[in-house]
């Protein structure tokens, strides 16, 4: 009795922390509706009203009847209505996510109010951890000042928000934090006109782009994150941590280091987009310069209004009185406020130096003519002398938060911002060295050559004091471009620091050749040259990306035969003996599926960490994962600490992508909470001991054999699906939005790398991103119910089900495997899937392949079901499934009006009526606010 009791309790307790929630979802949702009726009118109220609640109908009690009446509701819609209908769905979906990010806050300030445990994944947790575990100080800090953990943003192509959502949406999420605060009646209701207000702005402006996007658009909707976000939590997240540090183990040393700095891909990866080139790596440059100065020149103004110290008062510190001095300042006024005129002389520094780096509006005039900074290190140590010189005069209480702010940022983000990484295909270099050799008359057919010659031929190039191109000979389009980025490359170095682009990764790397091509390409561009000592320096770190199972299966063996090359080896030690290896979730899932994907990820890793130990050489693993499951996606923290041993080690770079940057980053609290995962858990990972019941030895070698013998059977499962049926692509490029992503230009990027109809050459994120829109999510799950249920029949059926259950509750890959399928098939809903097959007019190929896949499904479930014991989905992730339960009622429609407007379109017969604005801006709606919905789609 007193066991139900307490479930009962608790049960309450979780009705009542979840009651905010709840209440500001329905508060959005009547706003909205309100705006619909003044703006639409009541009759288009009563449509998108009576829709939610049919859709809710056949969702929840797959009421065929419903099917029916929604059919002929959505058939009968004009373009108008459908639009309407659409947008009125799709901001809800955004909508509910500002209310569950507020409700994050709301929980995470409750928690720390009460007193409470510091919760997994805050830098209390890890420190508590270590500490308890017998880490000292010194070990932790060491950490800190060799640590790089990278955050990476890249471009999708159908998630490119407008800096004006995004603006309104910044002041609902405001205008709804304010309302858990005290508010008095008028305050209350000038909260609420507010916020109807800005939902109405919302409803009145355009939601998305429809010229064709570009890299430039790209660009400029990433570097609004830095606004919102970065610019300021990340430096407030390093002095967290050195509160942290000093409260768990007592005085410590500053840590002098960017642990944390921000990468990006927008403008610099050239891999299957034809619209990167060296101009958008230095519109690239040039924009981010502009952004991290705009910010140094708001805060030093800023502070010149605040440090209105007076020598009259108290001293300051030779240093800053010589920097006052030099200042352009001359007023009489302020000749008593050296740390006024030391700022105004940084401000004229800083407006020269934006200016020498193609900033062209600097709002705020400076006093008098400066020289600009020669770079970022100058800036930030006039700012520690006036640091240093509060410090020595009372004034210490002065420099928070926003000068010692400045001068983290200023370390952190340099006059770059963040470190553009440039890719591309290897398939690029050899055609592009393939004419140099020609032309040169050093090789006629080099890319005729075996993988031997190859690399014989190159390292001799290498050894070489002359180039092969000339300005004298005419080269293709495609050598001239590749060889003007490179070399664009080093000028930016030259221009921005060389922090500003530092990595060239190496897509379809398959060979030792497709690396050591990269190295004469660096050479015949200045990148790579002898040194004063005769060895080489090479600027830019060459790093592999091997993305399919094959790739995955050869990456040890190609980097243990490029360490072993001798001007590789030294050109490793001038890089502080670190090599970084990318490894590709996206491809290789595509061409192997979910399991075995993550088997050969696993298998590859633990392959390098052992050829790196032998080498002498640290590993930094680069993740390139996107935001669904099926794209290397999920939870952050629990994958990092999923990782295998040894293969973090402070070493950390991974991508986020698409509405993955929105959801983490687009509100500043739930931003910081994001970077916090990040350390905490590459901290976690890097330094806290084995447990005592760790899986190790003899037991983890039979996990290990055991997922070797599922990952084969669920990989043959998954190829004769999507690769072996007849008809299964005929089915895909039906029965999903692909052909309408690759169509209206969702993106500066081509959605396939070739122009053909192939699995093979489509590209990774529409491939899952089409997977998602039609609700079935099938590269996060499929093969995982065939394979478990054929292995379990291969053997002892109570002993292997017995195995895989201790597999799942004490192996952390295993559990993350499972706990991410989970989430996908949570989010997977086989009635929607239904009305998207009915676009497959094939009747036999839509039955027979959409048979297979619902016959696949329930296995799965059935298998996952039977390893972890529980039949609810989400049941570790309440959260979660209360978040699905609360939003998929509203999320559904959008999913069947776009069924509808894509049968529209492609029933559509001549050209001009395809292109139809209106149904295609439907389309777009549709998918952005669905990917808005699942929230990790792309």
């Amino acid at each position: 009795m007193a066991n139900q009791v307490s479930a009962t309790d608790e049960q309450n307790q979780s009705v009542d922390k979840d009651a905010p929630l709840k209440e500001d979802i329905r508060l959005l949702g009547r706003l909205l509706g309100d705006v619909l009726r003044e703006q639409e009118g009541e009759e288009v109220f009563a449509v998108v009203e009576t829709i939610r609640q049919t859709a809710v109908r056949f969702r929840r009690e797959a009421d065929a009847g419903a099917a029916k009446e929604l059919d002929g509701m959505l058939k009968i819609l004009t373009r108008e209505q459908t639009i309407t209908v659409v947008r009125a769905f799709s901001y809800f979906s955004h909508l509910a996510n500002i209310a569950e990010d507020q409700h994050h806050i709301r929980r995470r300030r409750a928690h720390l109010l009460a007193g409470s445990a510091p919760q997994r994944g805050s830098i209390s947790f890890a420190l508590d951890k270590l500490k308890e575990s017998g880490v000292e100080l010194d070990t932790v800090t060491s950490f800190f000042k060799e640590a790089l953990i990278s955050p990476v943003l890249t471009a999708h192509p159908t998630e490119v928000q407008r800096k004006s959502i995004l603006d309104a949406e910044h002041d609902i999420a405001r205008l709804l934090a304010q309302r858990d605060l005290p508010l008095t009646p008028k305050e209350s209701s000038a909260n609420l006109h507010m916020l109807r207000a800005r939902i109405a702005t919302l409803w009145q402006t355009r939601m998305l782009r429809y010229s064709k996007l570009t890299v430039a658009d790209e660009i400029d909707n990433a570097l609004s994150y830095y606004r919102i976000t970065f610019l300021r939590e990340l430096p407030a997240l390093y002095d967290d941590i050195e509160t942290e540090i000093a409260e768990h183990y007592g005085p410590a040393p500053a840590i002098d280091a960017s642990y944390v700095q921000m990468g990006s891909w927008i403008g610099g990866d050239r891999d299957g987009n034809p619209n990167v080139n060296a101009g958008t790596m230095q519109h690239a440059l040039e924009r981010q310069a502009t952004t991290i100065l705009d910010f140094y020149l708001d805060e030093t103004h800023a502070l010149g209004a605040e440090l209105s110290v007076s020598t009259l008062m108290i001293g300051c510190s030779d240093q800053l009185q010589a920097l006052s001095d030099a200042s352009t300042d001359t007023s009489d006024h302020r000749k008593d406020e050296p740390y006024r005129r030391a700022l105004i002389g940084m401000y004229a520094r800083l407006a020269a130096t934006a200016r020498a780096l193609g900033a062209t509006n600097i709002l705020r005039k400076e006093v008098g003519h400066a020289e600009p900074y020669p770079c970022p290190a100058d800036f930030s140590a006039d700012l520690q002398v006036l640091i240093d010189s509060l410090d020595a005069n009372h004034g210490s209480v002065l420099a928070r938060p926003r000068l010692t702010t400045l001068k983290r940022a200023a370390d952190i983000f340099g006059f770059h911002l963040a470190s553009l990484d440039m890719r591309q295909s290897s398939d690029i270099h050899e055609r592009v060295l393939a004419e140099l050799f020609a032309k040169s008359g050093v090789q006629a057919d080099y890319s005729a050559l075996d993988e031997d010659a190859k690399v014989k031929l190159l390292l001799s190039e290498l050894a070489q004091p002359r180039l092969l191109y000339s300005p004298y000979i005419d080269y293709s389009d495609e050598t001239t471009s590749e060889l003007t980025i490179l070399r664009t490359a080093h000028d930016i170095r030259q221009r921005y620091g060389k922090r500003a682009i530092r990595n060239y990764i190496i897509s379809h790397t398959e060979t030792v050749s497709d690396l050591l091509e990269v190295f004469v390409l660096q050479q015949e561009t200045g990148l790579l040259r002898k040194g004063a000592d005769g060895e080489y320096i090479s600027d830019l770190m060459v790093i592999p990306l091997f993305e399919t199972i094959p790739d995955l299966q050869r990456a040890a063996g190609i980097m243990e035969t490029l360490m072993a090359v001798p001007m590789v080896q030294k050109l490793i030690a001038k890089q502080g003996m670190i090599q970084e290896v990318m490894l590709g979730y996206s491809d290789s899932n595509k061409d192997g599926g979910f399991m075995t994907s993550n088997w050969e990820l696993y298998k590859a890793e633990l392959a390098l960490v052992e050829i790196f130990a032998k080498a002498g050489v640290k590993l930094r693993l680069f993740h390139g994962r996107g935001g669904t499951v099926g794209r290397g996606g999920g939870p952050s923290y629990e994958a990092i600490l999923a990782q295998p041993k040894g293969t973090v080690n402070g070493q950390l770079r991974l991508t986020e992508q698409g509405e993955i940057i929105a959801s983490k980053f687009s509100n500043a609290e739930i931003g910081r909470r994001n970077l916090e995962l990040l350390v905490c858990s590459t901290l976690e990972a890097s330094l806290m001991p084995q447990p005592a019941d760790a899986c190790h030895g003899p037991r983890l070698a039979g996990f290990e054999k055991a997922m070797a013998e599922i990952s084969e059977l669920a990989y043959k499962a998954y190829r004769n699906l999507v690769y072996e049926t007849p008809g299964f692509t005929d089915y895909f490029f039906a029965a999903t939005p692909i052909a309408e992503i690759a169509e209206l230009n969702l993106g500066s990027r081509p959605a396939s790398r070739k122009s053909t109809r192939r699995i093979e050459d489509l590209r990774a994120i529409p491939w899952g991103f089409s997977w998602g829109q039609c609700r079935l999510l099938l590269p996060g799950w499929y093969g995982f119910g065939s394979a478990i249920a054929a292995w379990i029949a291969a053997g002892n059926k109570e002993e292997r089900t017995a195995q895989l259950r201790d597999m799942f509750q004490h192996w952390p890959f295993f559990a993350t495997l499972l706990s991410n399928m989970d989430m996908v098939l949570a989010k997977t809903d086989l009635a929607i899937a239904s009305r998207y097959a009915e676009l497959v007019t094939d009747k036999e190929l839509r039955e027979r392949i959409f048979k297979r896949i619902t016959e696949e499904y329930h296995q799965t479930l059935g298998c996952l079901e039977a390893i972890t014991g529980t039949t609810d989905r989400l049941a570790g992730n309440p959260l979660l499934a209360r978040s699905i339960t609360n939003r998929f009622p509203y999320l559904d429609p959008l999913n069947h009006l776009q069924v509808e407007l894509i049968k529209r379109r492609r029933a559509l017969g001549n050209e001009e009526d395809r292109l139809d604005p209106r149904v295609n801006r439907g389309i777009h709606l549709s998918i952005n606010g669905v990917a808005a919905g699942l929230r990790n789609t792309g």
